[in-house]
C-alpha cells in the first residue's frame, strides 16, 4: 500500500514540473524569439512481484509481474519552429527566416546564440556598435564586433539585404555594400543548446559546435528580413489544453494518494 502512496507522489511532483513549464510558456507568449518547451516523461524502476506466474491449473505463464514505481521528469526540450513575423518601426530590427541564430558577445567573452533579433546601435569610444537592447555587441559573419564611424555614418539610412549585408546610400542614393555582414549560425541539434535567460543560447556538447552559414556552403541559407522580429512560437490554445490535461493528473494522482491512505486506516481497523 505505501507502494501507491510513493508512486502517486511522484505523479503529483512530475505534474506539477509540468504546470511550470506551461506557465513559463504562456508567461513568453509575446517574448520575442522564445521557442516553446515540451515536458518529456518516463517511467521509474518497475519492482518484480513474481518472476514466474501460473494459471489456476498451475500452468506456466509466458510473463512474470512486475509493478510501476510512478514516472519523474526525463527532459524539458525546446520547439525551434520558426515563429511568426510581425513588423516593427525600427531600421535595427531584424527577423530571421530559416534555422540561423544570431551570434551575441557575451560580457564574459563567451558568444552566445540568439533568434531575438530586437538590436540597435549604441554609440562607444570607436563609434557606433550594433549591440542588443542591452547593450551586449552583435557580431559578424567573421565573428567581430560590429562598429561603424559615428561621424561618417547615420544609422537610420543603413538597410540590411536578406543575405545580411549592411548596405550605405552613395551620393546617388544607391545602396553600397559596407563589407559587412549579420553573422547567422546553425547547430547540428539546436534542442540540446543550453538556455541561459534573455532569449540567449550557449553551445553545449549537445548541440554541436556552431556551424557559421557563411562559410558553410552545404547549410540551407537563412534569410534576414529587416524591420520585422519573430514572435514566439507558443500556441496558446494548445497550452491551454495541456494545462488542462496536467491539472486533472494531479488531482488523479491526489485521489490516488488519498484512496491509498484511507486503505490503510482500514486495514489499521481490521485488528480492533
Amino acid at each position: 500500500m505505501v507502494r501507491s502512496l510513493w508512486t502517486g507522489a511522484t505523479g503529483m511532483i512530475a505534474q506539477q514540473l509540468n504546470v511550470d513549464n506551461i506557465a513559463n510558456n504562456l508567461s513568453n507568449v509575446n517574448t520575442t524569439g522564445y521557442k516553446t518547451e515540451v515536458m518529456e516523461f518516463k517511467s521509474l524502476l518497475y519492482q518484480t512481484i513474481q518472476t514466474k506466474s501460473t494459471t489456476a491449473n498451475m500452468e506456466q505463464k509466458p510473463i512474470g509481474a512486475e509493478v510501476g514505481l510512478g514516472v519523474r521528469n526525463s527532459s524539458i526540450t525546446s520547439v525551434f519552429t520558426q515563429g511568426s513575423l510581425y513588423e516593427t518601426d525600427g531600421d535595427t530590427d531584424f527577423a530571421i527566416d530559416g534555422d540561423g541564430f544570431f551570434g551575441i558577445l557575451g560580457t564574459d567573452g563567451e558568444t552566445y546564440y540568439t533568434r531575438n533579433g530586437n538590436f540597435v546601435f549604441a554609440v562607444g569610444t570607436d563609434g557606433l556598435i550594433l549591440t542588443t537592447t542591452d547593450g551586449i555587441p552583435v557580431l559578424d559573419s567573421e565573428g567581430n564586433t560590429i562598429v561603424l564611424d559615428g561621424d561618417e555614418y547615420v544609422y537610420s539610412q543603413i538597410t540590411v539585404s536578406k543575405d545580411g549585408t549592411l548596405m550605405y546610400p552613395d551620393d546617388d542614393g544607391v545602396a553600397q555594400s559596407l563589407d559587412i555582414t549579420l553573422g547567422l549560425w546553425q547547430f547540428n541539434n539546436p534542442a540540446g543548446l543550453s538556455k541561459e535567460g534573455d532569449s540567449l543560447y550557449a553551445v553545449t556538447d549537445a548541440s554541436g559546435e556552431a556551424m557559421n552559414e557563411a562559410e558553410n556552403e552545404s547549410l540551407p541559407q537563412s534569410t534576414i528580413i529587416q524591420g520585422y522580429l519573430e514572435g514566439s512560437n507558443v500556441q496558446v490554445a494548445d497550452e491551454m489544453v495541456n494545462l488542462i490535461v496536467a491539472q486533472r493528473a494531479y488531482e488523479m494522482n491526489s485521489k490516488v494518494i488519498t484512496t491509498s491512505d484511507e486503505m490503510l486506516q482500514q486495514a489499521n481497523q481490521l485488528k480492533k
